[in-house]
């Protein structure tokens, strides 16, 4: 029996991945690496619609642009020293009570 959450999970990963390497292209350009993130984003995409057989469309779109986000934001701390302020971890935290209620009603 195929896991949908775990591949949906497997795809906000390469969703988090793939935004970051869009960054990444910016700063250090090369076939290499434009073409890593391309595989990324082909990646990305047949995860997400694969876990869409067994997770309703909207429920896993949601929590992987919700989950994305996080990812990338805190992505963007860590490595590319994004800014963090008291206002985006209360946003971030309104993310994960949406994304915490939409797994509990589905």
């Amino acid at each position: 029996m195929t896991n949908y959450w775990l591949v949906l999970g497997v795809a906000v990963f390469t969703e988090i991945v793939w935004a970051l390497s869009l960054k990444y292209v910016q700063t250090h350009p090369s076939p290499w690496v434009v073409a890593g993130s391309v595989l990324l984003s082909f990646l990305n995409m047949a995860l997400l619609s694969f876990a869409m057989r067994g997770i309703p469309a909207g429920t896993a779109y949601a929590i992987w642009t919700g989950l994305g986000a996080i990812g990338v934001t805190l992505g963007g701390i860590i490595w590319f020293g994004d800014p963090l302020g008291m206002a985006r971890v209360a946003f971030l935290s309104l993310i994960v009570v949406g994304v915490m209620g939409l797994k509990a009603v589905s």
